[in-house]
């Protein structure tokens, strides 16, 4: 098995563990009274079902990311550009612009 895939497996397995637990203690808890609507509801197995599961794709989502993200190298030590020297070649030239104010109002410029 590639290890990428290998990678993506544990990482959804953890994902979706971590969500288990996520579920489990908003129901210990009673989450804005989420244990009893659970517990009194005849849909209340499907709900819990659809929130570990909507739960676990997001979980297993930032989990897959961290886990990439650390695969990165760590050498970051040396220099990696900047390091340039100016391009001195051309000297700045300014240029003069005559400004004039044809609009009431603006002052006219001073001779």
């Amino acid at each position: 098995m590639p290890k990428l895939i290998r990678l993506y497996i544990i990482s959804v397995t953890i994902g979706f563990g971590l969500a288990g637990v996520f579920v489990g203690l908003m129901l210990w808890f009673n989450v804005a009274n989420l244990w009893h609507l659970v517990s009194t509801s005849d849909k209340g197995l499907l709900a819990v079902i659809i929130l570990w599961a909507s739960n676990g794709i997001v979980f297993a989502g930032v989990q897959f990311a961290i886990a990439v993200m650390n695969m990165a190298d760590k050498d970051d030590d040396e220099p990696r550009g900047g390091l340039r020297a100016p391009n001195i070649e051309r000297p700045r030239v300014l240029a003069r612009v005559k400004v004039t104010a044809d609009k009431p109002g603006l002052r006219q410029p001073r001779r």
